[in-house]
């Protein structure tokens, strides 16, 4: 939390006019607490000008001239992303958070960030990029360059966007390269790598993630160009009280035959240049935390091995509709048309 926001009802409007020339960018607002640190007013920018044309003196207390009625959020809501959106709405752009005593212990900065989502993240980064070689023989393929920044951190970068703070990345092949890139902060936001000791699968090595603080966990490969709403994905997670979601883009087949439609050797009909539309696997998952129990420990897994695990356990599994950019960067071809779309963005 920034202490720059913060500011004593004791404080003159001059001393309050000088901390918010100190915040530089962003919301121009001070929060006004009291001698036990308890929130009690507001004061931006705008109102210390209003109060000075009104006829308030500089050296009137910062509570003469604050918002008593204030917008906030209570701790026990901080994870409820309705109530974030409505504050978004509201055009809000830093909520506090209190406590039961009107403690500030957090600030949204919805200026910075689109919201605050209730989520861990895990992102696979183990695989050796075989179809990119020879780029891949000596780096890694998250760490190849999309635009001006490394495949992975497009998708790290998207993540903390969303208010997402807890990051790891699970590693293999050339491990180090990775581990170095994530030594210091990204952003802000610790990103932890998870070695895992031999190749597991597309979700396997989620085990050894030590510590989880959310009961939703996103598990998504780390070599995706992709704008998915993460927000969205989750509302329409929690809406649909999933055990698990998988993100699916539009896949479309077109035949530019006429095909039989056969019983054995007779012709029943004709289909003249039919098209079929699909989904196909992004990917990307949103899984409750309980269902990652269902990962076997120490052996090679995949994440649709987890998902037809679920189903036939009777969980209940759906597809998020993923339509806006997402480019899988398994070839040449992909990794060019990449670095094609980000010139462009």
């Amino acid at each position: 939390m920034n202490d720059i926001h913060l500011l004593s009802k004791e404080k003159t409007l001059l001393e309050a006019l000088s901390q918010i020339n100190d915040i530089g960018s962003g919301p121009l607002v001070l929060f006004v607490v009291d001698d036990d640190l308890r929130m009690v007013g507001t004061l931006t920018d705008g109102d210390s000008r209003r109060a000075l044309i009104a006829g308030a003196s500089v050296n009137d207390k910062a509570e003469k001239v604050m918002h008593r009625n204030f917008n906030f959020m209570t701790a026990d809501n901080i994870t409820d992303v309705n109530e974030i959106k409505r504050q978004k709405e509201l055009k809000m752009k830093l909520i506090p958070v209190l406590d039961e005593d009107h403690h500030i212990v957090d600030i949204i900065d919805l200026d910075r960030y689109k919201t605050r989502l209730p989520i861990d993240a895990v992102l696979m980064a183990g695989g050796k990029g075989e179809r990119l070689r020879p780029l891949t023989e000596k780096t890694p393929k998250p760490l190849l360059l999309v635009g001006d920044k490394a495949i992975i951190d497009h998708n790290v970068d998207r993540l903390i966007s969303y208010g997402i703070q807890h990051i790891n990345v699970t590693v293999n092949y050339l491990k180090e390269q990775i581990e170095e890139h994530y030594k210091e902060p990204r952003n802000g936001v610790i990103i932890q790598t998870v070695c895992e000791p031999q190749y597991l699968g597309t979700i396997g090595s989620i085990n050894f993630v030590t510590k989880f603080y959310n009961d939703t966990i996103l598990v998504m490969n780390s070599d995706l160009f992709t704008n998915i709403d993460y927000e969205d994905f989750y509302m329409h997670f929690k809406q649909h009280d999933a055990e698990m979601s998988v993100a699916a883009v539009p896949y479309n087949v077109s035949i530019p035959y006429g095909i039989l439609d056969l019983d054995g050797r007779n012709i029943n009909g004709l289909l003249e240049k039919p098209k079929y539309n699909y989904y196909a696997n992004a990917g990307i998952y949103l899984i409750k935390r309980r269902a990652l129990e269902e990962i076997p420990e120490g052996e090679f897994f995949n994440a649709t091995d987890l998902v037809e695990k679920l189903i036939a356990g009777g969980k209940h599994v759906i597809r998020y509709p993923l339509n806006g950019t997402w480019i899988d960067i398994g070839n040449p071809q992909e990794y060019q048309k990449a670095n094609d779309l980000v010139r462009h963005l």
